[in-house]
């Protein structure tokens, strides 16, 4: 038996590989100008939202100054509704830019389901946490609900933005971080201080 043989007999052997170089020289090789020219638009998006988060959190100062330790937990609200909004989309993009055949209603069903489990977990720890430490069960509940609201829907938006993004022709990985994050920041933010003004106020 010979060499090509026996390289035919040897799993990965002899079998073609994909090649990562070419893609990989092509972004080294577009210019800088050209790769900010894309992003910035997306990047004063983000400002405008920052911007009208800042409204938001103005509408509610009255609340805030009722009781400033709702503010203590804004970052926390913030940033996980981020993550796992971030991680969603991170995958699903991946899975876009490889051409994969995806089930959109399944697909979106079971990250809903995965964003409603983390809620459940993050709420459930968060609210305890923040009742047990302020010896408060109105405000650990008001943290505890609006995890859960607010990590189930993260993931759905995920998923949504870049596939209109995508289906206007528009590049995914560039535009839909900043508006999902906008929109999600807006959100986490009302449905916390509404939440707040029900239980508490």
């Amino acid at each position: 038996m010979d060499k090509n043989s026996l390289e035919k007999n040897i799993p990965g052997q002899g079998a073609p590989t994909i090649s990562k170089k070419e893609p990989e020289e092509d972004v080294i090789k577009e210019r800088v100008d050209h790769l900010i020219e894309h992003r910035v638009p997306w990047l004063f998006l983000g400002i405008l939202g920052g911007f009208l988060a800042t409204i938001i959190v103005s509408k509610y100062e009255e609340i805030l100054a009722a009781d400033v330790r709702l503010a203590f937990f804004i970052p926390i609200v913030v940033y996980l509704s981020d993550a796992v909004g971030t991680q969603t989309e991170t995958i699903y993009v991946r899975a876009l830019s490889n051409k994969k055949k995806i089930n959109f209603k399944k697909y979106i069903f079971k990250e809903s389901l995965v964003g409603l489990g983390l809620g459940l977990i993050s709420g459930i720890f968060f609210g305890g946490v923040a009742a047990y430490w302020l010896k408060s069960f109105a405000i650990g509940f008001t943290l505890g609900l609006t995890m859960l609201i607010n990590l189930t829907s993260a993931p759905i938006l995920a998923v949504l933005i870049p596939s209109l993004l995508n289906r206007e022709h528009r590049d995914p990985a560039l535009g839909a971080g900043p508006v999902a994050t906008i929109i999600q920041d807006l959100i986490s933010l009302l449905v916390y201080f509404m939440a707040a003004s029900v239980i508490i106020f």
